[in-house]
């Protein structure tokens, strides 16, 4: 079995890294890159560090690489964050050294793509942070959304049980970054429904596993991290939330279908599913359209989920992917889901 552990915190006036391990988008969207990193040091009182290929579009597998050795290789970093996501970073994977990254363990912030270096840290045995990254999060226009910039500063700075909530008031719809006017005011939100709980009888408590289910299913063709001695997933907390690609309800249930197939599913204790992201720029769906969207996702992951783990407790619609705000998720760190106190606890 994988001993994890998590890596010692950051403290302010720390430097971190700043790295593309997926896509060099902040060299195509500077303005909500540079106000990223003006959050790190105004908001958070860090020194955010660039490397090489963090503005590069189309730097190589093996570029990305050496930007992550270097980053974890470094004393002087204690915590590492991407700037955003992308969909190659499954090539860089072969590329890195593990024993490395394992000598120098530290705090790693990203979502989306940055999954598979998620998944890569959970089997290194590093605890790492699903959510945060600079572009988005830090990013967003007008301020931080305050659910996301407390979750991140637990996240970062502290150790111990922080309670995630269901957002008041959400939102999942882009506006142009090379607009300037988008960055004048904040995204417009809408009221928040809660979070739908089935099986919620119990209290389970496990480990987290999972991230976004587009690049799980890509893991698992492809097969790398995911863990060789399945029996490590025993009784862990599933969480996972999908991108701005907008998948289908089928593409949704084959995967974990297949997933089920492969023995995964029953192994979990719970499952966060993420607030279902609706809208994209290629699919601007209107309010009916994306409810339909969304309640089709939920049949789809129900559908899945009866058939390979009927008793499986699930909770819908938590804050934690491609939505407005979204909660860090410690990625491999414990998870406390408390069905009949509708309550889930992660411990950053």
């Amino acid at each position: 079995m994988t001993t994890i552990s998590y890596p010692p915190k950051p403290s302010p006036g720390d430097r971190v890294a700043v790295i593309s391990p997926a896509s060099g988008l902040p060299g195509l969207f500077p303005r909500p890159y540079e106000l990223g990193l003006e959050r790190l040091r105004e908001e958070y009182g860090l020194v955010p560090v660039e490397y090489p290929a963090t503005r590069r579009m189309g730097s190589t597998p093996q570029e990305r690489a050496d930007d992550i050795h270097a980053a974890f290789a470094d004393p002087e970093i204690k915590a590492v964050f991407a700037s955003i996501g992308g969909d190659d970073q499954i090539t860089v994977l072969p590329l890195l050294d593990r024993e490395l990254i394992r000598a120098h363990p530290k705090p790693f912030f990203g979502t989306s793509d940055n999954t598979n270096l998620l998944a890569f840290l959970y089997n290194t045995g590093i605890v790492g942070n699903h959510g945060g990254c600079v572009m988005v999060e830090l990013g967003r226009p007008g301020a931080m959304n305050p659910q996301t910039a407390e979750s991140l500063r637990a996240a970062l700075f502290t150790s111990g049980p922080y309670e995630l909530r269901p957002a008041e008031r959400w939102n999942d719809i882009g506006r142009d970054w090379a607009d300037p006017a988008t960055f004048e005011t904040e995204p417009e939100l809408r009221p928040g429904s809660g979070w739908t709980w089935v099986n919620a009888e119990r209290a389970v408590e496990g480990r987290a596993w999972g991230g976004n289910l587009e690049i799980l299913g890509w893991l698992l063709m492809a097969d790398r991290e995911i863990p060789r001695d399945p029996a490590e997933l025993d009784g862990g907390v599933l969480f996972l939330e999908t991108s701005e690609e907008l998948p289908s309800a089928a593409e949704v249930f084959r995967t974990l279908r297949n997933m089920g197939e492969r023995g995964l599913l029953r192994r979990f204790s719970a499952l966060l599913m993420g607030r279902a992201k609706t809208w994209s720029f290629e699919q601007p769906n209107g309010p009916a359209e994306a409810a339909r969207y969304a309640e089709e996702q939920r049949e789809a992951v129900l559908r899945a989920m009866r058939a390979y783990a009927p008793g499986t407790m699930i909770v819908f619609d938590v804050d934690l992917g491609h939505t407005d705000p979204q909660q860090v998720v410690p990625y491999g760190g414990t998870v406390r889901v408390d069905g009949p106190a509708r309550r889930i606890t992660v411990t950053y």
